[in-house]
């Protein structure tokens, strides 16, 4: 993990909680990757997102949450069932089963490779540890090594935590993939 505290310690990132705002929460474009990162949109916002460029989500909360908020089934009831994707992760800090979160990652690295205009969030519930990790796989998928993918994360989304564990139940995933990274959409 050298390399991923070397890039926090050289960055000045404000610890800011982020919360739910009048219009939702605030969507952080990651560079020019056309992928956001956000906490979980209220349901009664949802139709918003879609104003801010939005065209497909992943929502990495757990069952239960989502069932009792409603989000997933708000998200899926204004993009379509199509345009999202669903990563149920307990936020535990340990290594997070690739079952729950590689298919979202492959849907939302095959949705930017094939449509031009598409633009996904991904986010849980405050937008910092498994959203941050989900766009990880999807930034090593389509091509960026370790330290680029992270810096991109830590320079665009200032409440990003990349939990070792997280990163690391990435990479090892990647590294049971047949053939090259970006060749993992497929």
């Amino acid at each position: 993990m050298g390399v991923l505290e070397s890039l926090r310690a050289g960055l000045l990132r404000p610890r800011v909680m982020p919360g739910t705002h009048a219009a939702g929460p605030a969507l952080s474009w990651i560079g020019d990757e056309r992928i956001a990162i956000s906490g979980v949109p209220s349901a009664r916002v949802v139709a918003g997102l879609a104003e801010q460029g939005v065209t497909h989500v992943v929502n990495c909360r757990p069952r239960a949450q989502v069932w009792w908020s409603g989000d997933l089934a708000a998200e899926r009831a204004t993009f379509g069932p199509e345009r999202v994707a669903h990563a149920p992760m307990q936020d535990h800090g340990l290594r997070q089963r690739p079952a729950a979160w590689a298919p979202a990652a492959r849907f939302a690295a095959q949705v930017l490779e094939d449509l031009p205009q598409a633009r996904v969030l991904v986010h849980c519930t405050a937008g910092r540890r498994r959203s941050v990790m989900l766009t990880y796989a999807v930034l090593r998928m389509r091509g960026h090594d370790r330290a680029s993918a992270a810096a991109l994360l830590l320079r665009y989304r200032t409440e990003a935590v990349l939990v070792p564990a997280y990163v690391r139940s990435v990479e090892e995933w990647l590294a049971t993939r047949p053939g090259n990274v970006s060749d993992l959409t497929k």
